[in-house]
């Protein structure tokens, strides 16, 4: 993740001590509300926003300044907004309220306290979905007389936002219909008030929801109990799933071997992992890193990967001191000692390690770099590789030296290198960096890079000229076309000398290259198909049970499409943002169930930790899973249900086998393609590469005999009219107009999402619970099925928010509600804790089942229900 801090909203919801309002939970396929997070409005269609908005103000030259917001909820349906701008001296109020079944108004006060001129102005950006286009909405429309504008069919479904005087200014963005802006401020600034009012209208099937909050509840958090997370140990101990893998890499190296993750003696390799970054790695204690490698392994990770090791902005990083490095090409020996010992640590507790070469390190001047002086710079004067490698021999000279001195460093407490150490597990080339998709804009003519436009314009024409291609089009590095085929050719060329280099070094393990990531289609599969693994990255936000799949993408499409024929898939990073999605409790389990049924080889979560882990500066943030108990309340089962397979791989295999002229000449990817999104619901989905003559290196897919194929992006798979789906095997069901998910398989029994006010029955297991967003998690810890186990965990989740300022401990929401098991008779319920700190809880026993009441008050995420607390 190239991210250094979790990104932050404009506008802060408050959270008032209000009653609970029985909001539905229920949800619609066009949904218009306030957006919490700015105040403003939104449109989602299938759990995905078809029209965003922000508040933009730009001084002269589109200088952008920074405007701070307060949103508050008074009541239902009426909210207050406060802000300002200190760059453009004026603070800004609004009064929001619904008016009817179909419409919601903002009354707009803004009060200019001094004049400015020449600048640009601003107001309200309005973002559209322009897949949206081509179907029945069409594309927007501008009310005459800057007074707003609209979107779709007068006689049926339709939106509309005007405003009342009319505004400044009312434009698309030039050159794009799917970005609107309304300005209340042109040109000048002048002091005084002006009020404006904003009407949303909506017709046809659309209807008006609740804020988020208000669908979560309304419940000032500070009343609910304060966490009683342990950073020090764990809540649950699942540390028997790596006991006979100590120390990682008793079974020898870990090899690809066709869609599978393999060891040297031929025993399937299933990893679920996480992510140790930056200061964390550097920061934490000897004592801390032995202690937090016992504490993961309890919490069912078997493979960890180190992070963030490069990056300028951790100090000290592999290099050193930010401040006393000058240059990057040794590595500091401290540094590695922090490394080496996160190894040995991991290693003794059965977990294995990935590795990065290459994150987010920065070329400094005396690295004699050639061109260095073209690129850009930071505050420190360094520059990014990212893009510029892959022409750049000098930067491609600058990381093998790096890769060599890492990988063939000897590690004092192993007493092995890290390429003869069979507890490294993987490797990758280069973190979040292609030019397939994100960085071959950065090596063209107009970005003032002359010395890397002449080395990548030599090599597009070359290409084009070998494969008879036009010249014109073949370096146009933002179009699909020629461009795909060159860019997947460069790409690769890179990648394959890379791989080779570590080769010779000695590295026996699978190599990544990079990884699909930030929105890649499946134009930029090909090049990342040169490593033995294609590695994904997805981050999701809230609400990813209720995409629905015939409309809308989520987090688990994204790592769908990566899933090439004949390579195993591994996921450096996943994770919901921006942070704290309410309903992140569910991610793990929805993220699990799903990598278990599709068949996917080793997942990572993003991440346990950036920050030092001795328990002095301890945060609450995107990136520290570590504290989160939101979080921590099913990674354990999520680990323990995919680790152990609870959940059973597809019986069907769906695959999607593009032409080359679907493949690179047309933008396929799980936000316009119906078919990706709608296969996994039910079976397997694997992407097969096309032969393809200008890219000889590519290998075609071999499609297995059973598999159905398909070779149409917009085929869907399920009925229009669909509202749930359920896998080939039955046992994970998804309806995304409730917002639930379950799973039901003998060991592992689960119902996550919007199931407050639902009676929920599985296997073994039933639950009815009034909170409005939760989890419910039981699993035989005894290899036992549910009904017959003497040893449950039962795992459970609901909101937690952060104290202000984003300190911890959490605000922890107490769920309300009953679960009753089958099971055998003679089990006590017991609180998580070492065998002194257990404490018996409550639980009838009535006609084979036990029954647990949730009284809304006490808050627990992990309750055990065993024949004895000494176990």
């Amino acid at each position: 993740m190239t991210t250094l801090f979790r990104r932050t909203s404009m506008l802060l919801p408050v959270l008032l001590c209000v009653a609970i309002w029985p909001f539905t939970t229920r949800a619609a396929d066009w949904v218009a509300r306030v957006d919490d997070r700015t105040g403003l409005p939104m449109l989602e269609h299938g759990g995905t926003p078809a029209v965003a908005s922000k508040f933009e103000f730009w001084e002269s030259n589109w200088g952008w300044t920074n405007s701070t917001s307060r949103f508050e909820i008074n009541s239902p349906y009426k909210y207050t907004l406060t802000g300002q701008n200190k760059t453009l001296d004026f603070d800004l109020t609004a009064q929001i309220q619904k008016e009817g079944e179909q419409k919601l108004t903002w009354d707009f006060d803004l009060d200019a306290h001094s004049v400015k001129s020449g600048v640009m102005g601003g107001g309200v950006t309005f973002n559209f979905d322009p897949a949206l286009f081509d179907g029945e909405m069409g594309k927007p429309d501008l009310l005459p007389g800057n007074r707003g504008w609209s979107w779709g069919n007068a006689q049926g479904r339709r939106i509309e936002m005007r405003f009342e005087p009319a505004l400044a200014s009312v434009y698309f963005e030039p050159g794009s219909q799917s970005e609107v802006r309304a300005f209340f401020y042109k040109n000048s600034i002048k002091p005084g008030r002006q009020n404006v009012k904003a009407t949303l209208s909506i017709s046809g099937d659309m209807t008006l929801g609740p804020t988020t909050t208000e669908r979560f509840g309304l419940t000032d958090p500070k009343t609910w109990p304060d966490d009683k997370v342990d950073i020090k140990t764990s809540p649950v101990d699942l540390s028997f799933l790596n006991a006979n893998e100590k120390p990682a890499g008793k079974r020898g190296f870990v090899k690809a071997s066709g869609e599978q993750l393999m060891f040297a003696d031929n025993t399937p390799a299933r990893f679920w992992g996480t992510n140790i970054t930056s200061y964390a790695l550097f920061r934490t204690s000897d004592e801390g890193i032995k202690q937090q490698a016992k504490r993961l392994s309890a919490l069912g990770f078997n493979l960890v990967r180190l992070h963030h090791h490069d990056s300028p902005w951790v100090s000290p990083n592999i290099f050193g001191d930010r401040d006393q490095a000058h240059d990057t090409q040794q590595l500091s020996a401290e540094s590695l000692k922090k490394i080496d010992w996160w190894i040995k640590c991991l290693k003794d507790e059965g977990i294995y390690v990935w590795l990065d070469m290459h994150v987010e390190r920065a070329l400094t001047a005396k690295d004699n770099i050639f061109g260095f002086e073209e690129l850009p710079k930071d505050e420190q004067n360094n520059a990014s590789l990212k893009g510029y490698a892959y022409v750049n021999i000098t930067i491609q000279q600058a990381m093998k030296r790096f890769t060599e001195a890492y990988i063939t460093h000897v590690n004092p407490f192993t007493g092995l290198a890290y390429k003869d150490d069979p507890a490294i597990a993987a490797v990758l080339i280069t973190n979040e960096n292609d030019v397939t998709q994100h960085f071959g804009n950065a090596l063209l003519r107009d970005k003032g890079v002359p010395k890397h436009w002449e080395l990548y314009k030599n090599r597009a024409d070359a290409f084009a000229s070998q494969h008879k291609l036009s010249a014109g089009l073949t370096w146009r590095s933002w179009e699909h076309g020629p461009a795909k085929l060159f860019l997947n050719d460069l790409e690769q060329s890179f990648n394959t000398d890379m791989i080779q280099h570590l080769r010779q070094l000695g590295v026996k393990v699978p190599i990544a290259t990079t990884s699909s990531w930030g929105g890649d289609g499946l134009s930029s599969l090909p090049a990342l198909t040169a490593g033995d693994v294609v590695d994904v990255h997805s981050y999701g936000g809230g609400g990813q049970l209720e995409k629905n799949p015939l409309t809308s993408e989520g987090i688990v499409d994204w790592i769908a499409a990566g899933q090439v024929t004949g390579k195993p898939l591994t996921v450096t990073e996943w994770n919901n943002e921006p942070f704290p999605t309410p309903d992140r409790h569910s991610l793990p389990l929805y993220v699990a169930g799903t990598a278990s049924h599709q068949g996917w080889d080793a997942l990572m979560q993003y991440a346990y930790s950036q920050q030092p882990l001795d328990g002095g500066w301890v945060t609450a943030d995107n990136w520290h899973a570590y504290n989160d108990p939101a979080m921590l309340a099913t990674l354990p089962a999520a680990a323990l249900l995919y680790r152990r397979a609870d959940v059973s791989e597809a019986n069907t295999t769906y695959v999607f086998a593009p032409t080359p002229d679907t493949l690179y000449n047309k933008p396929v990817s799980p936000a316009n393609s119906v078919l990706l999104r709608t296969a996994m619901e039910k079976g397997k989905l694997q992407i097969a590469m096309p032969r393809t003559p200008e890219l000889p290196w590519l290998q075609p897919g071999i499609i297995p005999s059973n598999a159905q194929v398909f070779h149409d992006p917009d085929q869907s798979l399920l009925d229009a009219n669909a509202s749930e789906s359920t896998t080939d095997t039955g046992e994970l069901k998804r309806n995304w107009k409730q917002g639930i998910y379950t799973i039901n398989t003998p060991r592992t029994q689960a119902v996550t999402g919007w199931i407050g006010g639902e009676s929920i029955s599985l296997g073994n297991i039933q639950v009815q619970v009034k909170t409005a967003n939760a989890s419910v998690v039981v699993q035989s810890l005894d290899a036992a099925p549910v009904g017959r186990s003497q040893d449950l965990l039962i795992s459970l989740g609901t909101r937690a928010i952060p104290k202000d300022d984003d300190k911890t401990p959490f605000y922890v929401e107490p769920l309300e509600g009953t679960l009753s098991i089958q099971g055998p008779p003679g089990l006590t319920l017991y609180t998580q804790g070492t065998l002194a700190q257990m404490k018996k809880l409550p639980a009838t026993y009535v006609d084979g089942r036990y029954t647990i009441k949730f009284d809304g008050v006490q808050a627990f995420n992990w309750l055990f229900l065993r024949k004895s607390a000494a176990h």
